[in-house]
């Protein structure tokens, strides 16, 4: 049982290694996404009709907004601090909910995000620093 919880953890320690550096990745592409939006309204196709339809400009920031944080957040998680964790724990959610708004507008980097954002949140709830 401990070496199956250690394998566990192992992995899960790993992941969230790895989940800093998407997170960083996301939000760096994210904030680019963001400057696409705004630069350029032609870039994207949008649906005739669409619950939560916002300006596309409007939407950029959001995405600049949200890839300053998910950068800044993945960097502060490098420290391994508790706070960091909960923090990113947190901006993925809303990442997730952005991207589920934003899926209209760019529906395949949407989902991929999404499922990136879901890895983030499974390795950090996951692993327990003090079990390792």
């Amino acid at each position: 049982m401990s070496e199956t919880r250690s394998v566990k953890q192992g992995v899960a320690a790993g992941t969230s290694i790895g989940a800093a550096i998407i997170m960083v990745t996301v939000g760096i592409i994210q904030f680019f996404q963001g400057i696409a939006a705004v630069a350029e309204n032609e870039v994207f196709v949008t649906g005739l009709n669409y619950v939560y339809k916002f300006d596309l400009t409007t939407w950029g920031w959001i995405h600049i907004v949200l890839g300053v944080l998910v950068a800044a957040v993945g960097l502060a998680l490098f420290t391994g601090a508790g706070w960091a964790r909960v923090s990113a724990i947190v901006i993925a959610a809303v990442s997730i909910l952005a991207n589920f708004l934003w899926l209209p507008y760019y529906p395949w980097w949407s989902v991929l995000i999404i499922a990136l954002d879901v890895v983030v949140i499974w390795a950090l709830s996951t692993w327990q620093p003090d079990r390792y």
